[in-house]
């Protein structure tokens, strides 16, 4: 059975990785710790998958390749 991947807020993330708030924040604006997912208007989240990747390698830790579709403009 597959288990679903919980979200988790900033307070679990502070105590999970020991940085502190603003770091997490400097850290996530390098491109080197996962981006907070929005679940709320004035909350947001993080997959503890993700969180727990970055806790088990932070140095080798990279976002995931975004799939982008190119438009060509002369097809237009």
């Amino acid at each position: 059975m597959l288990v679903p991947d919980r979200i988790v807020r900033l307070k679990t993330v502070l105590a999970r990785t020991g940085l502190s708030r603003s770091t997490i924040y400097r850290k996530i604006a390098e491109g080197t710790f996962p981006a907070q997912l929005k679940i709320s208007i004035n909350g947001a989240g993080w997959h503890e998958s993700d969180i727990d990747c970055w806790i088990a390698n932070p140095a080798a830790w990279r976002p995931p390749a975004a799939t982008t579709t190119r438009t060509d403009a002369s097809r237009a």
